[in-house]
């Protein structure tokens, strides 16, 4: 397996970042059916881009057939294959592990994957994060934190163990999983590869390594985007700014 660390380049304009990260959510099912989706104005300041990159996104996402524009100021999403449900349960249960640095998209592959297949997806943060965000204010420090020894020696072995503990127990009861995570150090442990590969093949399933690339300004513009999208949420929720969210992290 190559490194994580390989760059990968590729040319796109605003426009067709913003038009790929919307079509990304309706396809993972983030942007449902019938949604009506926000304003220009809104998307603009949530994506940090003009309302004419907006404009053109949309116009790309209509022409695709994704989006259904009912007025100049209305559009929703149209994607009906969303109510279709099924399920694929091969012989031997599979586990595929998704990797990638925050805002890469491995969640969203994850979410893709389990809308086509019917399988669990098991995220570390929606998983771990209400926790591991109390625990490191019981101990006085930032629940945002993610860099310091503390949190790599103490905490984050114990999100990726809570996380294969909840992969193995499906596997035990014969469902496949599909686990994302950042898994920057994992993946480039073999040691660690070989042990997760005997582990689940010792219940009989097979296992799939898949890290997400992905170029670094369409990371900083999903990242960027979140950002803002987490701080208008809170100020129309009322919530004062020093505890807002903040984007999610590497770990």
């Amino acid at each position: 397996m190559s490194s994580p660390d390989l760059p990968l380049e590729r040319g796109e304009s605003r426009t067709q970042q913003v038009a790929r990260h919307l079509r990304t959510e309706i396809e993972a099912g983030r942007l449902r059916h019938g949604q009506v989706l926000p304003s220009t104005r809104e998307l603009a300041e949530q994506w940090g881009t003009s309302t004419f990159t907006i404009s053109e996104a949309m116009r790309i996402l209509i022409e695709e057939g994704l989006v259904v524009s009912k007025s100049r100021s209305q559009r929703t999403v149209n994607a009906p294959n969303q109510q279709e449900r099924r399920e694929v349960r091969p012989a031997r249960p599979h586990v595929i592990l998704i990797g990638g640095y925050a805002g890469s998209g491995k969640t969203e592959l994850g979410r893709i994957l389990a809308r086509e297949v019917g399988w669990p997806i098991l995220d570390k943060d929606s998983l771990t994060r209400p926790v591991v965000e109390a625990a490191l204010e019981m101990v006085g420090r930032s629940p945002h934190d993610r860099e310091s020894d503390f949190y790599l020696t103490k905490i984050r072995p114990r999100e990726y163990e809570a996380l294969a503990a909840a992969a193995a127990e499906n596997v035990e009861c014969g469902n496949s999983a599909i686990v994302t995570a950042p898994f920057i150090r994992e993946f480039a442990d073999r040691a660690w590869i070989a042990k997760t590969e005997a582990m689940y093949s010792a219940m009989n399933a097979v296992t799939t390594f898949v890290w997400v690339y992905c170029d670094a300004p369409s990371m900083h513009t999903y990242l960027r985007r979140c950002s803002q999208g987490c701080r208008q949420a809170s100020r129309l929720a009322g919530v004062p700014r020093h505890n807002q969210p903040r984007p999610p992290a590497s770990g």
